[in-house]
């Protein structure tokens, strides 16, 4: 509250809604991504589902471990309705879009 005060925390709040949404809008527009929960705050469920693939709980799973094996970003995981459910939390206080694209690009270059 120091550091940001009222408002400016109020707006970074914000942000970071407008941010997962925007993430949530490309996985909705993604023949190979389907989202499992909406997106009130800054948490994005959600898990690819490419074509031809037998089971997409192994390949959500191995995609979340590529990911963060890399370094270059960090996925969560859940279960919803019984689905592997990989999890991307916006929440950084510096986090911008680039680094939402970034994630995006990683996400699809893995499936």
């Amino acid at each position: 509250m120091r550091y940001f005060g009222q408002e400016g925390l109020i707006a970074r709040i914000r942000e970071h809604c407008r941010l997962a949404r925007l993430f949530a809008s490309w996985v909705d527009d993604s023949p190979d991504f389907e989202m499992l929960a909406p997106v009130p705050f800054a948490l994005c469920c959600f898990r690819a589902t490419p074509k031809n693939v037998d089971d997409l709980d192994a390949l959500n799973e191995k995609i979340m471990n590529e990911i963060n094996a890399s370094g270059e970003a960090y996925l969560s995981h859940t279960k919803l309705g019984g689905k592997f459910t990989l999890r991307l939390s916006v929440g950084s206080i510096r986090v911008e879009e680039r680094h939402l694209r970034k994630v995006w690009d990683l996400l699809n270059q893995t499936i």
